[in-house]
């Protein structure tokens, strides 16, 4: 498993697997984001480390982007980068709007670089 917090303003390409407007393959929910993972990377589920994409509203296949927020789910073990394009900066108010669909059921807090 990989520290998640090295990722904080850093660029990374996401590849998606689940674009704007799709729905979640078990639980139906509508994905209000591109929600994707960055390959070759190992999360604390033991998958590829996620990623919601914020500040781009068309789906998209794979974006590359900064890494603004970690979302740390306290009660599941499966952070979840926010990445936006370059230059563009959210409030954590702003992230947890947009991410309400899917976060709503976990307890969470956004984690940001020092």
């Amino acid at each position: 498993m990989e520290n998640v917090e090295q990722y904080l303003g850093k660029e990374v390409t996401v590849k998606m697997d689940r674009p704007l407007g799709t729905a979640h393959p078990k639980w139906g929910f509508i994905y209000m984001l591109n929600y994707g993972y960055i390959p070759n990377t190992i999360s604390g589920d033991g998958e590829e480390l996620d990623a919601y994409v914020v500040g781009e509203f068309k789906p998209l296949d794979e974006f590359t982007g900064v890494v603004i927020a970690i979302i740390h789910r306290v009660n599941d073990n499966d952070d979840k980068l926010v990445v936006a394009p370059k230059g563009v900066n959210y409030t954590d108010d702003q992230i947890r709007a947009l991410t309400e669909f899917q976060e709503k059921f976990f307890e969470s807090i956004i984690i940001r670089e020092k």
